[in-house]
């Protein structure tokens, strides 16, 4: 339970002694691990018998140093900071990811397997974790970013490199102030949050949920008499002028401007969108709000399944998605889903080797959800008509293991099995660390995964001789080059996408002709605040400004004059250190 601030004056003196048994481990020169830091925490509760939480403790460190309680060196404050960090593989990973969700609104898909939470965006369910928070928020993207920083920092995690994840339905079935205003309203929060000294979160009572809940009506997938959209149409409608959610690109700049400078900087935005509703207006759209990398629903690419799931687009729509996405530059973050109605495994297993076998795709993330029986999905009336099963667990293992073994390595598998709660799922797999168990069974077997995820320094100590890997590939609209520092055992450090256009190719803005585009620098282990230098972890150890230097060779010496960057607008003043210079949706560099 987590300790009121008002019970401070009450609890310091067990606090100190909590902090002073971990010391004394530390001071040993040895590290207590979760079970052991739990059993001090409850020999020495509150005076009401409460067990402090780790967050409590990390809140109470600064007041217990200002009232001279504790004289803690930086470094014993940095190592009770990782000892007591809560989730720390949350930030395993380089940046901080940040998860916020749109309102309810409705969907262009009608896809039979779909769940159809009414009180959710389209396919999420409101009992998942950041539904949750979504919710208790109001969907109020300021109140999500805001209060997400405030667990984050009490916690312990660093929340200067924020990756911004915006999910919920179709971005791109939302109206356009609404999309401009969410966005300015997370970098509104992430540009206030520095100002304000508070580790509590913000409850604001007048704001309201963006639906009158009297009008959200549950759907039973055996028996649909109101579609979601109908639903959703309804409860909001009445409400939408109401709440002011609305902003101009002006506004936007101005907050994404305060960005650039401000001590948890947005270093990556996500949206996620259907294949159908991509265009090159839509995309340099996206661009402009400050957005890197694009999700995308592919489920399957064999078109009789597209056709039987309802999908709304088939193959062809997909490929020509990928290609005016990449052309911009974008991370293009895939979603597949074995197990759709009309599929075999050996439907799913030919369709994934088309992901990457066909140059008209190649995705640089991969997300891996096996289809579950939702009691809200349509797909309920096509299994009671004994249409559609699940499959077994043998079947499901099988084709993971092949998925995550033909994954190549210039693509991450961010994950694999989707969190639904269990009482959710009517029927299908539950097993939420599905991934877990097949990479065991990769432990006693020559084959090991190559895949980004599979390969990740974490939090290991990097090795002294590091190796420059190079990768190259085709696409459709041009040649990519993967480029890593990998350690001995071929963990990976740090890594660069570089795109150069194939001959003829249409660009897609001015900015962009006849210059190569770096898609993304990323660099692995523990995320270290901005400034800080690490002597055993790869972040801020010169990887990525070396990677940099190197595709500039690249480029120069295949001809070309200019390189450009999708930059973040929170890595806008590192790379503006790096030569380059803000264009209007890019920064580029002469060569």
């Amino acid at each position: 339970m987590q300790q009121k601030r008002l019970d401070y004056e009450l609890n310091k003196n067990q606090i100190i002694k909590v902090i002073e048994e971990i010391l004394n481990w530390l001071r040993r020169g040895e590290f207590p691990n979760s079970f052991q830091i739990e059993k001090i925490l409850r020999k020495f509760p509150s005076p009401s018998g409460e067990i402090f939480s780790k967050s409590y403790l990390i809140t109470s460190l600064p007041r217990l140093q200002e009232e001279g309680l504790l004289s803690l060196s930086i470094e014993e404050l940095e190592k009770l900071g990782l000892l007591l960090r809560m989730k720390k593989t949350r930030t395993i990973s380089g940046v901080t990811p940040l998860t916020v969700l749109t309102k309810p609104f409705p969907c262009p898909g009608k896809c039979v397997f779909c769940p159809s939470d009414t009180k959710m965006p389209k396919s999420y369910l409101s009992d998942e974790p950041g539904a949750q928070r979504a919710i208790s928020n109001k969907f109020d993207p300021y109140l999500q970013t805001y209060n997400r920083l405030v667990a984050f920092k009490n916690t312990s995690h660093p929340i200067d490199k924020i990756e911004l994840i915006i999910l919920g339905g179709t971005w791109s079935s939302y109206p356009e102030s609404y999309q401009i205003w969410f966005v300015k309203r997370c970098f509104d929060a992430l540009n206030d949050f520095e100002n304000n000294n508070s580790n509590n979160k913000i409850i604001d009572t007048s704001i309201k949920l963006p639906f009158e809940e009297e009008k959200i009506e549950k759907i039973d997938g055996k028996n649909i008499k109101q579609t979601y959209n109908q639903i959703i149409s309804r409860a909001i409608q009445n409400t939408t002028n109401l709440l002011n959610e609305n902003s101009t690109w002006e506004e936007l700049f101005v907050a994404h401007k305060k960005n650039q400078i401000s001590k948890s900087k947005c270093v990556g935005l996500v949206v996620e969108t259907r294949p159908d509703e991509i265009t090159k207006e839509e995309v340099l759209k996206i661009r402009k709000l400050g957005a890197t990398k694009i999700q995308i629903g592919v489920q399957s690419l064999d078109d009789e399944v597209l056709k039987l799931n309802k999908r709304g687009h088939l193959s062809d729509q997909t490929r020509t998605a990928f290609s005016i996405i990449r052309s911009a530059g974008f991370k293009i973050h895939a979603h597949i889903m074995p197990n759709l109605y009309g599929s075999t495994p050996e439907k799913d297993i030919e369709s994934f080797e088309k992901l990457f076998k066909e140059k008209s795709f190649r995705p640089d993330e991969l997300k891996i959800y096996p289809c579950s029986l939702i009691a809200s999905a349509e797909l309920m009336q096509i299994y009671e008509n004994g249409l559609w099963e699940p499959y077994s667990f043998s079947e499901l293992q099988r084709i993971l293991s092949h998925h995550i073994l033909f994954t190549p390595r210039y693509c991450r598998l961010t994950r694999i099995i989707r969190d639904i709660p269990s009482t959710d799922i009517v029927v299908g797999n539950k097993l939420t660390n599905f991934r877990q168990v097949v990479e065991k069974d990769f432990e006693n077997s020559e084959a090991k995964p190559i895949e980004i995820r599979s390969r990740e320094i974490r939090d290991q100590k990097i090795n002294s001789h590091q190796i420059f890997k190079f990768t190259e590939y085709e696409t459709d609209i041009s040649k990519e080059y993967f480029l890593e520092f990998v350690g001995e055992k071929d963990e990976i450090y740090a890594f660069l996408r570089l795109s150069i256009p194939a001959n003829g190719v249409d660009f897609i803005c001015q900015e962009l002709e006849n210059s190569t585009i770096i898609r993304e620098v990323h660099v692995y282990g523990q995320s270290v605040e901005v400034g800080k230098k690490t002597k055993d972890t790869a972040q801020h150890l010169g990887f990525g400004k070396s990677l940099i230097r190197e595709a500039e060779n690249i480029s120069r010496d295949l001809g070309f004059k200019k390189i450009a960057v999708i930059s973040a607008i929170g890595t806008r003043e590192y790379y503006t250190k790096l030569g380059f210079e803000q264009s209007s949706l890019y920064q580029t560099k002469e060569l």
